[in-house]
């Protein structure tokens, strides 16, 4: 049975439009007009509505450490253990509980696809449970009642970090990462395929070149092809340093190397990278996953976008650790953080942040992200009459919107987010009951 939209405003493939009609059926756009009046059973959203947000990078555990690491000093190392104690802790029950409130709340910010980065699988001895991916189950079947598709990045881990002397043993805790090689990582992730459906994809990440040697790269690449593949990249200078020091190149030509990149690939960060490596990725054509709050949550710096933009690679946008799940701030702070950088004014066009925000093809759905026939039919409606949005111009929307301002989500042509409201009703609450769990 078909349903149909109305909005005063769209943001189409050629940009915005006025009195915009959009009719869904078995989960697709069927038909998208603009121009026209509503029809008299048209569902009449607020404001502006656009294509539904992908998140190419989380970690969903990682939200249970919002307001808890942000009062103190450090870098992303000292940050990394209390990221750690959190890890040491948790089993799939409260991984699914709190993943499940997690992933209500980025449907509450206009996200209808995620791509998490996960490498929590075992138990705390290291040992595989009774189900390998218990945890990939768990995560799956959150996803599915938050009403958010999902790619389960499933990440390769082996090694306890780089150093002079080559890779180093795994501390006590990073034994719940390492399936021991990238060959036991293939067959865990071989169990993962029957999860695969119309709303879940298996993909796979490298978690880093200080995390998987060299001589291990090469089968993560050739067992993941087809799939999405992701990796962080040069997220900070000591993971350079190190990697030239006893690899005698950057993290992204070792990748390379070993066949990492291409439409198919998303590099994440890419913070601290050489020119040979922007150019690099723009050859390739591969995507980048900016996620500009962790960034400087974590003091990381500010990466080089309008570099890789201007070299032909694809930005995407992610929320990794979770201390802002708003992806219309990624995206304006994707904007701002390269003018900070260049002292110059208009770096992202409005429509070019959009590009980022619907970056779905990254997580292997290549017929999501754009408000048209036969695409699905995922949608976000703004207001336009918030605190934040009264008096601003549609098409300059996303550079002042934010996560409150969503109204309305549509997955699949499900109806997740309406009136602002969750279909699980007080998100806030379950998160609060989730966090306390995880650190109890």
């Amino acid at each position: 049975m078909s349903t149909g939209y109305w909005a005063p405003y769209g943001w189409l493939p050629g940009g915005v439009a006025e009195q915009v009609r959009l009719v869904a059926d078995a989960g697709r756009w069927v038909q998208v007009e603009a121009g026209v009046p509503p029809a008299a059973p048209d569902v009449r959203l607020p404001g502006l509505v656009l294509p539904g947000f992908a998140n190419t990078h989380s970690h969903a555990f990682h939200r249970a450490l919002r307001g808890r690491t942000h009062d103190g000093g450090g870098t992303f190392w000292t940050w990394r253990e209390t990221m750690y104690a959190l890890a040491r802790r948790l089993q799939p029950a409260a991984y699914h509980r709190l993943a499940r409130a997690v992933y209500a709340e980025m449907a509450l910010a206009g996200i209808t696809a995620v791509g998490e980065f996960h490498y929590l699988h075992h138990q705390p001895d290291g040992s595989p449970y009774p189900e390998p991916n218990a945890f990939g189950h768990a995560l799956v079947a959150a996803a599915g009642e938050a009403g958010i598709r999902i790619t389960l990045l499933d990440t390769c881990y082996l090694s306890g970090g780089l150093g002079p002397a080559g890779h180093l043993g795994l501390d006590e805790v990073q034994r719940r990462f390492s399936d021991g090689s990238a060959a036991g990582w293939q067959r865990r992730n071989a169990l993962l395929t029957p999860v695969e459906s119309d709303a879940v994809r298996i993909g796979a990440a490298i978690h880093s070149v200080r995390a998987v040697p060299a001589d291990q790269l090469a089968g993560v690449v050739t067992a993941a092809a087809g799939w999405p593949l992701h990796a962080h990249v040069s997220e900070q200078p000591a993971e350079n340093q190190a990697t030239q020091a006893y690899y005698g190149r950057t993290p992204t030509e070792l990748l390379a190397e070993h066949g990492f990149g291409g439409p198919l690939h998303t590099a994440v960060h890419a913070t601290h990278l050489s020119e040979a490596d922007i150019a690099w990725y723009g050859r390739a054509g591969t995507n980048v996953s900016f996620c500009p709050t962790t960034e400087r949550d974590l003091a990381d710096g500010i990466g080089p976008a309008p570099e890789l933009a201007a070299a032909g690679a694809r930005l995407t946008l992610g929320t990794d650790q979770n201390a802002s799940v708003d992806l219309l701030e990624e995206a304006r702070a994707l904007e701002l953080d390269a003018r900070l950088a260049s002292l110059q004014r208009g770096r992202f066009s409005p429509a070019e942040l959009v590009e980022a925000l619907t970056g779905h093809a990254s997580l292997g759905w290549p017929d999501a992200g754009r408000l048209a026939p036969g695409q699905r039919a995922d949608l976000v409606a703004l207001r336009t009459d918030t605190v934040r949005t009264a008096g601003a111009l549609p098409g300059q929307l996303v550079l002042v919107a934010g996560a409150p301002d969503v109204d309305t989500v549509l997955v699949d042509g499900r109806p997740v987010v309406s009136g602002g409201r969750h279909v699980l009703g007080d998100v806030a609450g379950l998160l609060a009951e989730a966090i306390a769990a995880a650190w109890s």
